[in-house]
């Protein structure tokens, strides 16, 4: 074990032990019908496990129809959805990995067209829906307002939440992350762009952050105390008045001193379409895992461009986050976590189905 590089040595959280720090990040599809998915799902993620990765994320995976991105993103919350949710956990297990599961609600970024069909809001009349955030406050210039939640509407979505939760340790997942960044409806409460309330749920950090709380105590009331729990941040807005790096390190210190939640899954914007990344290169968001794993003393996961073997070996070996996960490099490539044993001299752990495969 001392002679294998850290990034491929097991990592342990509660009752659950992954073989290695690479993670397969939650990437939308965009291919579910009713939010049911399809055998596009399972094959996806069933050949990103049989990869190589120690944890494999399902997509963002809303918890009502109205909590959808698009029409076609995946959902949990009837039968149908949970028996396909099993599928995909079981061939996860199956193929080596850890199934875990990203439990979402879009906000005011929901009802919006497929990325490839140009991604703006789709009105009524064409089949959308209204969208719900924390103060009426659009996304887009000239999409309509959203609906202001009230108290009472703050408290179904977190009971939704809880709903999905239950439902995915049912269908077999072991991982569960709440998703509150890219300005989906949990970061839309976090930052002060999206949220002017007045009331207990806006005003300074710990006023918007409530809903997220409570949030987790409602997903904690259904998710074992035995199985991991994840939050997805956006760790700074990139907008002139947004969430900070500081301030997000003040939010992780209140979710570490909660004790039910075990790692930050690090990322960025999202809140608005007029951020502005100041420089977009290769692990470019890795210092805001750092920064949070030592400065709220909680596990952390560093994600964004890391596409080389070396990199991510050296943001695990120098403790700058404990896991790494990946996206579009495993979507070009579903052995990428194989290949990258490979490059660091280790002889990978493939399916006994793939023995006389090469890696090049």
């Amino acid at each position: 074990m001392s002679h294998t590089p850290r990034l491929f040595q097991p990592i342990t959280l509660r009752s659950i032990t992954a073989r290695n720090r690479i993670a397969i990040a939650p990437m939308c599809q965009y291919s579910a019908t009713d939010g049911l998915g399809s055998d596009w799902h399972i094959q996806h993620l069933g050949a990103r496990a049989a990869g190589g990765a120690g944890i494999v994320f399902t997509e963002a995976t809303h918890v009502s129809a109205i909590g959808r991105i698009t029409p076609y993103c995946l959902g949990l919350w009837d039968g149908p959805q949970q028996a396909l949710a099993a599928r995909i956990a079981a061939v996860i297990k199956q193929c080596g990995s850890v199934p875990g599961i990203q439990i979402a609600h879009a906000g005011r970024k929901a009802s919006s067209q497929r990325p490839w069909e140009g991604g703006a809001p789709i009105p009524a009349a064409e089949g959308g829906w209204q969208t719900v955030a924390p103060s009426a406050i659009p996304f887009v210039a000239g999409a309509a307002d959203p609906t202001a939640l009230t108290p009472a509407g703050i408290a179904e979505i977190a009971a939704q939440f809880a709903a999905t939760a239950r439902m995915a340790r049912e269908a077999g997942f072991q991982i569960a992350e709440v998703h509150a960044a890219h300005g989906y409806l949990l970061h839309s409460f976090l930052s002060p762009i999206s949220n002017r309330r007045n009331d207990a749920y806006g005003g300074d950090l710990a006023g918007r952050a409530r809903f997220l709380m409570e949030t987790i105590d409602a997903v904690r009331a259904e998710w074992p105390a035995e199985l991991p729990l994840f939050v997805r941040l956006s760790c700074v807005d990139h907008v002139p008045g947004g969430l900070s790096i500081e301030d997000s390190v003040a939010l992780s210190r209140m979710l570490a001193a909660r004790g039910d939640v075990d790692l930050i899954d690090c990322s960025s914007g999202g809140i608005s379409p007029e951020m502005r990344i100041p420089s977009l290169h290769p692990g470019y968001q890795v210092p805001y895992a750092e920064a949070i794993k030592h400065g709220a003393q909680i596990a952390t996961g560093a994600v964004g461009l890391i596409t080389e073997a070396t990199h991510a070996a050296e943001i695990i070996a120098n403790d700058r986050a404990d896991l790494v996960l990946v996206a579009r490099a495993a979507l070009a490539d579903p052995a990428w976590p194989l290949r990258v044993a490979r490059t660091l001299g280790m002889k990978p752990e493939m399916p006994l189905q793939y023995g006389r495969a090469t890696l090049t």
